[in-house]
């Protein structure tokens, strides 16, 4: 029967954009996510009268849910100059199972001409953060842990994350030589906060604002 007294855990399922290029976005989402098109409308609201706008959509997955990601395409929209000053979810995010995928992913997107905003050990997590074609923050990234209780352990109680919460940023071309290298991804984590593989330059986070 129905529970009424505790709060039941759901799985966050997907997540929806809206856009004023779905065409756009959906080549970008299959070429960084391997998102497929479930489901594509080019007109949701069944809209017929005149002046009523046709609403544009696409449902698309990576695995065996329905739809990941829904995109509405809403005619009009423009980009918003004072974002920064607004409330808005800052960024959503993907996990793979090893660094190898992470690593490989990159370098497969940096030939096609994506490169990450940024890259971070956070401490739990090893992540690298993208920027879609209409600017929203998309993170991908692997666990530094095989054992997920672990990383939650980690921000609990590490003393290092409660000083830097936000992680060290890393230079993801120096992870790729020194995977290649023979290092292992735990001896990797370690030696990111060591600061062996920091940028050249310091990222500034405020210009993702």
């Amino acid at each position: 029967m129905f529970n009424t007294e505790i709060v039941v855990h759901p799985k966050l399922q997907h997540i929806a954009l809206l856009t004023g290029n779905l065409t756009i976005l959906l080549e970008w989402y299959g070429k960084v996510l391997g998102m497929r098109i479930v489901h594509q409308s080019d007109n949701t609201t069944g809209a017929t009268e005149e002046g009523v706008p046709r609403v544009r959509a696409a449902f698309v997955s990576n695995d065996e849910i329905s739809h990941r990601i829904a995109i509405l395409e809403v005619p009009g929209l423009t980009e918003d100059p004072e974002r920064a000053r607004h409330h808005r979810i800052q960024h959503f995010a993907f996990e793979f199972g090893t660094l190898d995928d992470l690593l490989g992913s990159y370098v497969r997107l940096k030939a096609l001409g994506i490169i990450p905003a940024f890259c971070v050990d956070e401490g739990p997590q090893t992540s690298f953060y993208y920027e879609d074609p209409d600017r929203n923050l998309v993170e991908i990234n692997v666990s530094n842990y095989s054992d997920r209780w672990a990383a939650l352990e980690h921000m609990e109680t590490s003393p290092d994350f409660a000083r830097r919460p936000l992680g060290v940023y890393v230079d993801p071309d120096k992870l790729i030589v020194a995977r290649e290298a023979g290092a292992a991804p735990w001896d990797m984590h370690k030696r990111a906060w060591s600061g062996e593989f920091a940028q050249g330059k310091p990222f500034d986070p405020t210009t993702l604002l």
